[in-house]
C-alpha cells in the first residue's frame, strides 16, 4: 500500500491520479483505466471544491493492488458528508429538468465494483474498488 497526502487543491488532481496509476497493473484495459481516472477525478475535485469550504485542507490517498483488485481510500477531515446518501439523478429527464450533481457520484458507484463511505474519528473516509483481471 502506498499512502500520500495531498494539499486538496484542483491544481494536485494529476499527482493524484499518477500516483494511483503506480499501483494499476500496466495490463490494464484502457476502458477500465479511464473509468478508475473518472471516479478518482470526481472523488478528488469534491474534496478540494466542497470538504473545507472557503479554507484549503488535505486529502490522504491510501492506494493499493492486490488479488487483481485497486483499493484506493480518499481520506478528508473536512466537513461530514457522505455522498452515497444523496439520490440517483434522474438520467431519463431531459438535461433543462435534471437537478445539479449528483452525476459524478451516480457515474462512480456504477464503474466501481464497491464505493463505500464511514465517517471515523471526525474523518470523512470514501473507498472504492476495482476489480482488474
Amino acid at each position: 500500500m502506498i499512502t500520500k497526502n495531498f494539499t486538496a487543491v484542483d491544481e494536485n488532481l494529476e499527482q493524484v491520479i499518477n500516483l494511483i496509476h503506480t499501483q494499476i497493473p500496466s495490463s490494464c484495459p484502457e476502458e477500465i483505466l479511464n473509468k478508475i481516472d473518472l471516479a478518482v477525478e470526481e472523488i478528488y475535485v469534491n474534496i478540494s471544491h466542497y470538504a473545507y469550504k472557503d479554507k484549503t485542507g488535505d486529502a490522504l490517498i491510501n492506494c493499493s493492488f492486490e488479488e487483481n483488485t485497486l483499493e484506493v481510500q480518499f481520506i478528508d477531515s473536512g466537513i461530514k458528508f457522505n455522498p452515497l446518501e444523496k439520490a440517483d439523478p434522474d438520467i431519463t429527464a431531459p438535461l433543462e429538468e435534471r437537478d445539479i450533481g449528483g452525476l459524478g457520484i451516480f457515474l462512480t458507484k456504477k464503474f466501481m465494483d464497491s464505493v463505500n463511505y464511514e465517517y471515523k474519528d471526525n474523518k470523512n473516509v470514501l473507498t472504492i474498488k476495482k476489480r482488474i483481471d
